[in-house]
C-alpha cells in the first residue's frame, strides 16, 4: 500500500494506521518533518522500524529549499516517474490530507 502524507504535523493514530512494510510519499507540508531535528523525526523512524520505505520528490524539496543532506537518513528521493512506478506497485493508496 502506498500512502501519500501531505500534513504539517503527523498525528501517532495516523503513524499507528500505516502497516509494515507500506511504502510512504512525504508530500507538501510533511516534507518538513524529514528534516534531522524536527519533532516528528521519531515518527518517520518508528515508520522505517516498521520496514516502511520512506520516499520524497526530489523537485519537492527543491522548491521548498530543502538540502538533501539536511533530512534524516533512509529517505529514497524519486523523481515524477518513479512515483508513477509506486503508484503502479501499489494499487491501493492512501491520501492523508
Amino acid at each position: 500500500m502506498l500512502h501519500q502524507l501531505a500534513l504539517a504535523n503527523l498525528n501517532d493514530a495516523l503513524i499507528d494506521r500505516i502497516g509494515a512494510g507500506d511504502d510512504v510519499l512525504l508530500q507538501y507540508g510533511c516534507l518538513w518533518a524529514l528534516l534531522k531535528g524536527h519533532a516528528d523525526n521519531a515518527k518517520l523512524l518508528a515508520l522505517q522500524s516498521k520496514s516502511c520505505q520512506l520516499y520524497a520528490l526530489k523537485e519537492a524539496l527543491q522548491v521548498n529549499g530543502i538540502e538533501p543532506e539536511r533530512i534524516i537518513a533512509g529517505v529514497e528521493l524519486i523523481d515524477y516517474a518513479e512515483w508513477v512506478a509506486l503508484t503502479v506497485k501499489n494499487p491501493v493508496i492512501h491520501t492523508w490530507n
